[in-house]
């Protein structure tokens, strides 16, 4: 029977308390962390389904996206081959195309690739025109596509359609969560586990999905707990991988540098196409002050994956070691890569924002963030509206969403030493001295390595505060 922490149960963990599971050591693994989107959400089959490929790749492919979990890269491209080559005779076949559709969108996430978003739209839409009058398939397959374009309302609209068609598959009301999380919906986060959980009980896929959110949450300790489950009970390499790379940066996040490490490391050996991992592996070793290889490790995943998140990280890596023209460069790229990722449909809106209000026209930040806020009001978008609001001097609404990021009573409950140095910094601006001090030693408290050119400033900030005052007595 599948054990539950204290948050399963509706409990709070109690005050201080740490999770030994969230401690132990993956004896399989590592001797000595949007997973939201990254189930490929097909289903067991049943009528109408696609008939199945011959034995090898493709249908271990098939077979993994069957169960919901991650499958091998050139596992994927077997599949997409075979699929193309069934549907090229049988055209009306709507089941094959719902899966052609969905290995397409886990294809574009896994390699940062936007040519595969119209490829898995076009063949979604037309399972939708030549397949059963209820297809759950690929009404479930547009909402994950529209998850990786970070198009939350319409990954709402999708998803909820692929839940009414049928509602007691698991992964329609998964795919949900990454829809809810998002437009900053909390309560829709939370029935959509509750729902998860209580279809696909036991299953490592929903292990690492209950870490995620627990994560947003702020409950370290049972996401820590969840994942590591996960991945000791995960199957194949690629879902393995995935977990321990999920892992690795719930332990980053908690400034465990060298632990994070270890799991990214071993993510890397278990799947070499593990290329967050890679990213994640830069991340450590900068925290770790190995920077030269920190940089070839980040390099080498934007290689693979040419991520605009990486790509940022990247630069601001440069920016910390005095390497202004090299990181230049990135954030050049980064904008050539939003941009293509956006003729095919994505929206890069938040990662533009972010890297105008620090290295751009925080103005032009403003304005293309508050658009966002407008579509999709997730914590994530609330704290780099805050900052970006901020830049242009604006700090009295900055401090409005910067609260809205990091008040757990205001939706923002994930711990984010980013977040709550933004906060603290723009405390520190407006005069409100205490509650600055005691943001920027929470966001040094919550991971001291959170950015390698933050922590500096963080440091300084907290300097110029100087130590709270020492009050007399009353007279």
């Amino acid at each position: 029977m599948e054990r539950l922490t204290r948050r399963d149960q509706g409990e709070a963990p109690a005050p201080g308390r740490r999770s030994r599971r969230g401690r132990r050591v993956l004896i399989a693994s590592v001797a000595g962390a949007a997973v939201l989107g990254g189930v490929l959400v097909l289903l067991p089959r049943g009528a109408g389904d696609a008939p199945p490929p011959a034995p090898g790749p493709a249908a271990l492919a098939r077979g993994a996206v069957t169960t919901g979990v991650p499958a091998a890269l050139p596992d994927l491209a077997a599949l997409i081959g075979d699929r193309e080559t069934h549907l090229r005779a049988h055209p009306l076949d709507g089941a094959s195309w719902a899966v052609l559709g969905a290995a397409y969108v886990e294809q574009g996430r896994r390699t940062a690739d936007g040519a595969n978003w119209p490829k898995a739209e076009k063949a979604l839409r037309t399972s939708l025109r030549t397949g059963p009058k209820r297809n759950p398939q690929a009404l479930e397959g547009l909402a994950a596509l529209a998850v990786a374009r970070r198009d939350f309302p319409a990954a709402k609209k999708w998803g909820e359609s692929a839940v009414k068609a049928a509602p007691k598959r698991w992964t329609a009301h998964a795919v949900l969560i990454g829809a809810y999380t998002g437009l900053g919906d909390d309560k829709g986060v939370g029935r959509a586990l509750d729902k998860v959980m209580e279809l696909r009980p036991g299953s490592a896929a929903v292990g690492a999905l209950a870490a995620a959110v627990y994560r947003d949450r702020g409950w370290r300790e049972d996401a820590a707990a969840r994942i590591s489950d996960a991945a000791a009970a995960a199957g194949a390499p690629a879902e393995r991988a995935a977990y321990l790379e999920q892992a690795g940066r719930l332990a980053f996040e908690r400034g465990e540098r060298q632990e994070a490490l270890r799991f990214f490391q071993e993510a890397l050996r278990t799947d070499p196409d593990q290329r967050a991992a890679q990213a994640g592996q830069g991340r450590a070793l900068a925290a770790l002050g190995r920077t030269t290889e920190a940089l070839s490790a980040y390099q080498a995943a934007l290689a693979k994956r040419p991520s605009p998140e990486y790509a940022l990280e990247l630069g601001e890596l440069y920016e910390s070691l005095g390497l202004g023209q090299a990181a230049r460069v990135e954030y050049d790229l980064l904008r050539e890569r939003a941009r293509g990722a956006e003729a095919a449909g994505a929206d890069e809106q938040l990662v533009l924002g972010l890297l105008d209000a620090d290295h751009g026209d925080p103005a032009a930040a403003v304005e293309r963030l508050r658009v966002e806020w407008g579509r999709q009001p997730g914590t994530a978008v609330a704290d780099a509206l805050g900052w970006a609001l901020h830049r242009t001097g604006a700090d009295e609404e900055a401090l409005e969403f910067a609260t809205i990021a990091t008040d757990g009573d205001k939706g923002g409950g994930v711990r984010s030493a980013l977040y709550v140095f933004h906060r603290g910094v723009v405390e520190k601006e407006l005069g409100r001295y205490g509650p600055a001090r005691r943001h920027l030693g929470e966001a040094l408290t919550i991971n001291p390595y959170f950015s390698p050119l933050r922590v500096p400033e963080a440091k300084r900030a907290l300097a110029e505060l100087g130590e709270p005052p020492v009050e007399g007595p009353p007279d």
